[in-house]
């Protein structure tokens, strides 16, 4: 019972918390740590202790799991290096960094103690960023770059945090750190992949909203677990999960499905996100206490201080990265300059020559497409650039979360002054969390931040509906000239298409004859039918346009979820028919 009532004013706290948050202009996770905070100092208040091994293994694959399917896969492939250096690179400085200076102020619990809560406050935290970000207007490449390293950083870290711990109990080389890091992302990648792959075509089976949704819970720890036993990152075989099915579902899965599951898996994540921040902050008076508890002449004070010195290193660490990192994609927008008239005149060659005759057709649409990519990839490196105001959002967007206070809580109960890291690991995630996430608004302001360009987006989302719809009439004509839709049917069906044309006549509607009602409904059966087949070719032309990566991804996110919205219509209305 007292469990039962536990949860419930938990949840009923949350909720509480983030609706005022909301109208505050908060970030939820930051009031949820204060709300914490103050609450574990309040008498009465019972002490809420969860195992590590459950956030870490509970907690942490289902977040990074629903956070990966929404994340693009080209916006991922095309600014790989960059996520690349922040989640592996600047973790593995932060790590030597943080671990160096706890030595020098601890010289007591030795190098592998000190690396292993070096480990611990490296990765940032996936939510609280990007929550700020987006209520502000971020770029869209800007918020890709911070979400992808909140994604992968936490494997770097562990698998630094696994390689710290073994050391404890004996010698570890350099080169042994090295080859386990390379052996779990090769593992996890591979495990990643095929549970992906066969999570969309299994699921692609069912044709029950509830079922599929009801699989999809289980995914991120079929993923998680096999990886795990191989010694391997479980987390980054979640977030390859997750980024396959993100990528697959559309192509794969029912419009109704996916919409289902992805109400269902924000509400998930909302609740488990608040409630990892709602306990970290509760977890303080805790540390405190076992800090007194466990002092050995370094008292919650001192302990407090080291933290906060730690805190300071890791944002400097993280300031001096950036500027090397934003040299390096300045660089190749330069380069991406200079190669757009090489493309173009390739692009040029494509058009006059007829290379199917002596490559062969398959031959010339490989070269069509990689010259198609490769001129979007240039295209998006000139347009979506990333200035010096986004190196300063950038560097101080490393907010560390309730993952690294869980991580700290995994150390070896033999290890000096365990209670003493513990808490130097709250301080950190609580200051990152509190001093950059409330003063993150007032430097997005300050240094005024381009967001996306509206008309550019405009544009482009004009463009692309353009393809949709110039895809969806010739599904129409085809069906009419061979004779399997009768051309009235058809018109209505273009009628009531709800993608149309950028340069439609707005008055064509109007010259049509009034649809008979009566013999829609007796013809009910081939009129969904069309809608669906056209829907399904609107998709195709939505799909190619995204392996090509010619319209960013908020075009194509945009016009998916109105395909999505329609079909979902669509298909509820069949089964209804159909019972």
């Amino acid at each position: 019972m007292e469990v039962t009532l536990i949860a419930v004013v938990g949840v009923a706290s949350v909720v509480a918390v983030a609706a005022f948050s909301q109208r505050l202009g908060l970030a939820a996770p930051l009031s949820l740590v204060v709300v914490g905070i103050a609450l574990s100092f309040v008498p009465g208040v019972p002490v809420v202790e969860v195992e590590p091994e459950w956030v870490l293994a509970g907690v942490l694959p289902p977040l990074l799991y629903s956070s990966a399917v929404n994340m693009p896969a080209q916006d991922f492939r095309r600014d790989i290096k960059a996520i690349g250096g922040l989640a592996v690179l600047l973790v593995a400085a932060s790590t030597l960094g943080a671990g160096w200076l706890v030595h020098l102020l601890m010289p007591d619990i030795g190098w592998p103690a000190a690396f292993a809560l070096g480990a611990v406050v490296s990765p940032t935290d996936a939510v609280a960023a990007t929550s700020v970000g987006r209520k502000l207007g971020l770029p869209s490449r800007l918020l890709t770059l911070l979400e992808g390293e909140g994604l992968v950083n936490d494997a770097s870290a562990l698998v630094l945090l696994r390689s710290a711990v073994a050391a404890t109990a004996g010698a570890v080389s350099l080169w042994g750190v090295a080859g386990d890091f390379v052996f779990s992302v090769v593992i996890a990648v591979a495990v990643g992949l095929v549970v992906g792959v066969v999570n969309v075509r299994v699921r692609a089976l069912l044709n029950d909203t509830v079922l599929n949704t009801a699989i999809s819970f289980v995914v991120p720890f079929v993923a998680y677990v096999p990886a795990e036993e191989f010694d391997a990152s479980g987390v980054l075989a979640v977030v390859v999960t997750g980024v396959v099915t993100g990528h697959q579902s559309p192509r794969l899965l029912r419009a109704q499905d996916r919409l289902g599951e992805a109400m269902n898996w924000r509400t998930l994540a909302f609740l488990l996100e608040s409630a990892i921040f709602l306990l970290m902050g509760l977890g303080l008076k805790t540390l405190v206490d076992e800090v007194h508890a466990h002092e050995n002449g370094l008292g919650a004070g001192r302990v407090i201080l080291y933290g906060l010195a730690v805190t300071a290193l890791v944002i400097v660490v993280r300031m001096v990265f950036v500027v090397p990192l934003v040299a390096m994609l300045r660089r190749d927008e330069r380069r991406a300059a200079v190669a757009k008239p090489m493309m173009e005149r390739w692009q040029e060659r494509l058009d006059t020559f007829d290379l199917a005759e002596r490559f062969g057709p398959r031959k010339r649409a490989r070269i069509e497409h990689r010259v198609r990519r490769t001129s979007a990839d240039i295209d998006f490196r000139l347009t979506e650039t990333l200035g010096w105001q986004g190196g300063v959002v950038l560097a101080w967007s490393g907010m560390r979360g309730a993952i690294t206070v869980a991580a700290a809580q995994t150390l070896p109960e033999d290890t000096p002054y365990r209670a003493q890291l513990i808490l130097i690991a709250f301080v950190v995630a609580v200051t990152t969390l509190l001093l950059q996430g409330l003063s993150l608004p007032a430097v997005i302001r300050t240094v005024r931040i381009p967001g996306d360009d509206p008309r550019r987006l405009h544009t482009e989302y004009g463009q692309l509906i353009t393809e949709m719809s110039a895809a969806a009439h010739d599904s129409l004509d085809a069906a009419v000239a061979d004779g399997s839709v009768a051309p009235e049917l058809a018109d209505h069906v273009r009628a009531d298409s709800l993608i149309r044309p950028a340069n439609a006549d707005p008055d064509a509607d109007e010259r049509l004859p009034a649809p008979d009602h009566d013999a829609l409904v007796a013809e009910r059966a081939q009129y969904l039918r069309l809608r669906l087949q056209v829907i399904s070719a609107e998709r195709e032309a939505l799909l190619a346009a995204r392996t090509h990566g010619t319209y960013s991804s908020r075009a194509l996110s945009g016009a998916q979820h109105v395909l999505d919205l329609e079909e979902a219509r669509l298909q509820q209305l069949g089964d209804r028919f159909e019972d």
